[in-house]
This record gives structure tokens, sequence and C-alpha cells, in this order.
């Protein structure tokens, strides 16, 4: 059987939970991964057979995405010419992790296009979702990648076909402790925003993973760092607590290794606002941008913000057994154990 595992690039989750699934769709064929967008800075252990443009959100350095910066750097042309382009119609099952190009291209060729994500759990009538609608927002979200059947993750399964969150081997394989930092990403602010605010917290000593700064330096009580996988891991299991974007993986993976939880979901990114709601649903603080306002907030966590201990056992291998059960050729799954006996 030949699979088309297709991820969206922009941002490091997405590649991260990439890492498990990739090795679970491999048992059952041939699998040809494809990438698109650039703005993530996580590598990946496995082959790729197509690098794409795609359709990138850049993320800003107040606290949301750089609108203008975006529509410089999409190429409308680049990206109608890469669907039209690519062979979706020689695979026998294309899974997609809300990445635009192959799902637009099963779209124009009228073949199965099988979401495997978190955004189709974001979307769900069940999934949490912000006190202010955003019906654009929610569009955006919608259309982006559109697929014919639809597998979720989310914080915890708030509905049908909605599953715990792909935990990846190197975080399960952990250890964590509690030392004397706190572990700090915000991708969508400057270097030098979150100095300034976090230097208002003295007592704490916070490590920041910078997407924008390539050389590490010390401000006080705030250590800043490059983006690296390794050291990251290493910082967020010994951490007492992580402050973090609205993502997905990044809480999930706080949670799970039983860390208390401050999330601050980028302005003006809808799906960022519905994570944030269900980060509140576990247990995480929210405040709504990192601001001289919200200092009270921060402090209480700082203070007294609980541990959040997330059970997500590994149901990886179920899922994928269950979506080529539901998706796959017959002929192709004869060899493999039945969902029944994986759940």
């Amino acid at each position: 059987m030949k699979i088309l595992f297709a991820i969206q690039g922009t941002g490091n989750g997405h590649l991260s939970r990439a890492r498990d699934i990739y090795p679970e769709l491999a048992n059952y064929g041939d699998v040809d991964v494809l990438i698109s967008g650039i703005q993530a800075d996580v590598d990946v252990p496995f082959p790729v057979k197509y690098k794409l443009y795609g359709m990138s959100f850049i993320f800003g350095k107040k606290g949301g995405v750089d609108i203008w910066d975006t529509a410089k750097k999409l190429n409308l042309p680049q990206l109608i010419r890469d669907i039209r382009k690519l062979p979706v119609e020689d695979y026998d099952l294309v899974i997609n992790d809300f990445e635009p190009v192959s799902a637009w291209a099963c779209k124009l060729k009228k073949k199965p296009c099988i979401s495997l994500s978190h955004q189709c759990a974001v979307l769900h009538p069940a999934a949490p979702k912000p006190a202010s609608g955003d019906p654009m927002g929610r569009l955006v979200l919608k259309r982006y990648a559109p697929v014919t059947a639809a597998y979720g993750f989310h914080f915890k399964s708030f509905g049908d076909n909605m599953y715990t969150p792909v935990i990846r081997r190197e975080i399960r394989e952990l250890s964590p402790t509690t030392e004397d930092h706190y572990t700090v990403y915000l991708p969508a602010y400057s270097d030098e925003t979150i100095v300034k605010h976090l230097s208002a917290f003295p007592n704490a000593y916070w490590e920041v993973f910078s997407k924008h700064n390539q050389q590490p330096f010390v401000q006080g009580n705030v250590s800043v760092k490059k983006i690296d996988n390794k050291a990251f891991v290493k910082s967020m299991a010994s951490s007492i607590g992580v402050l973090c974007g609205a993502g997905f993986e990044g809480p999930a993976e706080a949670m799970y290794l039983g860390k208390k939880v401050l999330v601050i979901p980028m302005l003006t990114q809808y799906e960022q606002q519905c994570n944030a709601a269900g980060a509140a649903a576990m247990g995480a603080t929210v405040i709504p941008t990192l601001d001289e306002k919200h200092y009270g907030t921060i402090r209480s966590w700082l203070v007294d913000g609980k541990p959040i201990h997330a059970n997500y056992p590994d149901i990886t291998a179920a899922i994928i057994a269950l979506l080529m059960e539901q998706h796959a050729p017959k002929a192709a799954l004869k060899e493999h154990v039945p969902v029944a006996e994986l759940l």
C-alpha cells in the first residue's frame, strides 16, 4: 500500500507528533512524507519526499501573527502549481495533518483525504471554544485544509473520533524533576518584550527559548537561549512550570510531565483561542496577553499554581489501526492485528 503522509510545517507541534505517527503508518505500507511551510524549527528522523513552500502564518513579535509579513511571503502562484502537480492519485491513502497542498489536491481530484490532526478536533462541536466568537477565524480553520474524514487530538476526548495527545517517545521516557526554573516558549513575542515582563518577577528564574535570537544571553533572572529540541525538553522536564503560547503539543507535554502551566494565546488566532479554552478546562492558567495588567495573575500562578497531571496513554497504534480499518484498501490489512485487540 502506498501512503502519503502530509504534514503542516508551520510551528513545531505537527512535526513533533509526526515522529511517533510515521513509524506506525510505515507498518502498513510504503510512506511518502510531504511537508509544507516555512516556520518549523524541528528536524524529522525520516525521509521527506516532498518539501513544499505551502502557506505559512508568520509569527510576529507583538503577541500575534504578523499579517503583513504573512501576506508578503504568500506565494499564491507556487501554491496553485503545487496543488495541481501533486500526484495524490498515485496513493492508496492520503493522511493529512493540517497540510493545505495535499488537501486541496485531493479536493481538486476528488480523492479522499483523511485528517489526523489537532485542528479537526478544535472544530468539533463539543470542543471548548472561546467566550467571544470568531466566525472568520473559524472559517479559515475549516477551509485551510479540507478533508473527507477526521480523527482529532485534543487535551482530552471531548467528543467522537477525538483522542488524547500523541506524546512523543522522548517525552514519555523522561523522569521529570522539579528544579528552580520556569521554561518559556512564546514565539509570537520579541525577546525584549519577554525579558522586560519576566524581569518584573525577580524571585523566579526563567529559561526562555527564543525563535528570534541565535545568540544566547542572560539578563538578570532571565536566560534566553536559541531553540534546541534537546535543551528545551531537558528544561521543561526539570522545570517548576511552563509558560508558553496556546499551541497544542507544548501545553500537552507539560501537562503530561506534571507541570503547572500558564498559556498566552496568540492574538487574532482562533485556534489558539480555542486551545486556551481547552487548556483552562484541564486546569491551566490563561492570560490574554503578556502585559503589566496581567501581572497579578502571573504572580498568583507562580505562588499558588497547581501542577497538572494528565493521563495520556500511548494509543497511537490503536488510532492508526482504526483509521486503516475504516479507510485503507481491505487487501492491505490482512496481516494486521484487528483494532479491537489494540484498544
